[in-house]
């Protein structure tokens, strides 16, 4: 062998130890641009075939050539394993295992509290019977609280509230947190003429707190104004009411006289159940009773108070704690447990959040 094809052969050896030691893309590129770039190894030995003779060039170009081609060949070859390893170690470091358990979204991780729930519970039925809902300052004056729902100065009935009061202001009146919602009802019939067909859910606060008691609880209350409302439309909405609530196909209402400052007949009412079963309370059967709202007919003062006439107009009016009919349903045994914020509470009681309650599709469903 002479010395150009010595030169050749060395020439091929390093080239392809090269190529076989790049360890990546990057290193590959290096090589080819060292043999077959500008100024590359083999390109530098093309130039030279201009420089030979006829007889000389005829030699050495196809085996200049021939080493191109095999270098050229060795590259491609070599970049497509490099590819290929590269694949290789991505899939494993982004390998997925497909057994684990996929997690929940938060639409679906996430629980409504059973007060909102049992809100708008109530909002569904209510508003399938004509009602709107109506809303009013938890921060009330004396006069909405107290002395428009007939609680003269100094009367006892205002013992019967254990009020949250803040400081007089400037002009001595003492601002407090509505102990009730029916202060709502006087904005309303300020605001509205009748007929008047309203709920009231809200928070309201009293001084008092146990095992089914807290210092701030919920009650939603009813109004109804026009000129022929009667006991008996009061009967009806509460039958109708309890019945779609506790999704039983009949109730058994038991109504006892009572007293309450803003109404006249009032009345508390009693619903049948059974109560055999420990922790549990079953609605629409059994021999119990249990009391669950008080009610009645608008009291004439209450109807003056709101700028109505009751010569013309009369009404009836009932309320009851949210907290407790919720308690009630759904088998809590604790309400302070409501005021929490126990995740785990809430998990178990709680409501999935796109399950809007419907009378068609099921309240609680």
């Amino acid at each position: 062998m002479d010395v150009t094809n010595t030169d050749l052969a060395t020439l091929e050896t390093g080239v392809m130890a090269d190529i076989h030691a790049a360890g990546d893309e990057a290193s590959l590129e290096a090589v080819r641009v060292a043999a077959l770039g500008k100024k590359g190894s083999i390109s530098e030995k093309l130039k030279t075939l201009g420089g030979m003779s006829a007889e000389e060039r005829q030699v050495q170009g196809p085996a200049i050539n021939g080493l191109k081609n095999r270098v050229t060949e060795s590259l491609a070859a070599r970049k497509t394993e490099l590819r290929q390893v590269a694949v290789a170690a991505r899939l494993a470091s982004e390998k997925l295992d497909v057994t684990l358990p996929v997690r929940s979204s938060p639409a679906e991780r996430g629980r409504i509290h059973p007060i909102s729930q049992v809100i708008d519970e109530i909002a569904a039925i209510f508003g399938d019977l004509g009602f709107s809902i109506a809303e009013g300052p938890d921060v009330e004056s004396d006069y909405y609280n107290f002395t428009a729902l007939n609680f003269p100065e100094g009367h006892p009935a205002r013992e019967m509230h254990d009020t949250f009061f803040f400081q007089p202001d400037e002009n001595g009146e003492r601002k407090l947190l509505r102990t009730h919602t029916s202060p709502v009802q006087i904005r309303t019939m300020e605001m509205q003429k009748p007929p008047i067909r309203i709920v009231i859910p809200g928070k309201t606060y009293r001084q008092d707190s146990d095992a089914t008691h807290s210092p701030m609880f919920h009650q939603v209350e009813g109004l109804v104004v026009d000129k022929s409302a009667n006991i008996g439309n009061l009967k009806w909405v509460l039958e109708e009411f309890c019945k779609a609530f506790f999704e039983v196909p009949s109730v058994t209402m038991r109504f006892r006289p009572s007293f309450f400052p803003f109404t006249e007949p009032s009345m508390e009412v009693d619903i049948q159940c059974d109560r055999s079963r420990p922790g549990e309370v079953r609605f629409g059967e059994g021999n119990d009773w249990m009391e669950i709202l008080g009610c009645g007919m608008v009291h004439p003062n209450v109807l003056r108070a709101g700028g109505l006439d009751p010569d013309e107009y009369q009404g009836f009016a009932w309320g009851m704690g949210i907290d407790r009919i919720a308690m009630l349903k759904y088998g809590m045994p604790d309400l302070r447990a409501f005021f929490d914020a126990d995740v785990r509470w809430l998990q178990h009681y709680g409501f999935r959040p796109l399950d809007m309650p419907t009378l068609f599709g099921g309240l609680s469903s």
